[in-house]
């Protein structure tokens, strides 16, 4: 459901094929929302079936035709609804988290190397996320669309350096 209103708000910034689409997760909302390329292709098919998007057939000389889908009206009257509707709770599922409730019975060695491989992946995320954030330049300062995706990433970031802090400090607390 989320993922359809994710594709509704990427279309509302532009028309895209699946292709950009993609593109766009991976360069802009991968810091809160991952779609792999199937879950990408099925969601607008199923938006062009329910009539928020539409596909337009774009020719083109030595490649096969682009596939641009655009957002409907129906489609911006339902990203507008989702966006103004009351907040539901966040359910939150953390397959690491998982992990570390359920490692009372391994050495201590063991857990600690399942927090360092957690913590060179939050360092990593960290990093492309503040590469993402340098990118950005002057425009999040000017336009309130760009400043609150970047508040996004600002998020995002946050988030990530809280997690190394608590991985600090449940590794160096660890009985």
């Amino acid at each position: 459901m989320i993922l359809t209103r994710l594709i509704l708000g990427l279309l509302n910034l532009a028309p895209m094929t699946g292709y950009d689409l993609k593109k766009h997760f991976d360069s802009s909302v991968n810091h809160f929302w991952h779609a792999d390329k199937a879950q990408i292709y099925r969601t607008l098919a199923q938006l062009v079936r329910d009539g928020l998007a539409t596909v337009r057939t774009v020719p083109q000389e030595n490649y096969p035709d682009r596939q641009e889908h655009h957002i409907t009206e129906a489609g911006r009257r339902e990203l507008g609804a989702w966006l103004a509707s009351p907040l539901g709770p966040d359910r939150a599922r953390e397959p690491f988290l998982a992990r570390v409730f359920f490692a009372g019975d391994m050495e201590r060695a063991e857990v600690l190397e399942l927090l360092e491989r957690r913590r060179a992946q939050a360092q990593a995320q960290l990093a492309e996320f503040e590469a993402m954030h340098a990118d950005l330049g002057d425009a999040a300062v000017r336009d309130r669309r760009a400043y609150l995706m970047a508040a996004t990433l600002d998020g995002g970031i946050r988030h990530v350096r809280a997690e190394i802090e608590w991985l600090d400090s449940t590794r160096e607390n660890l009985p």
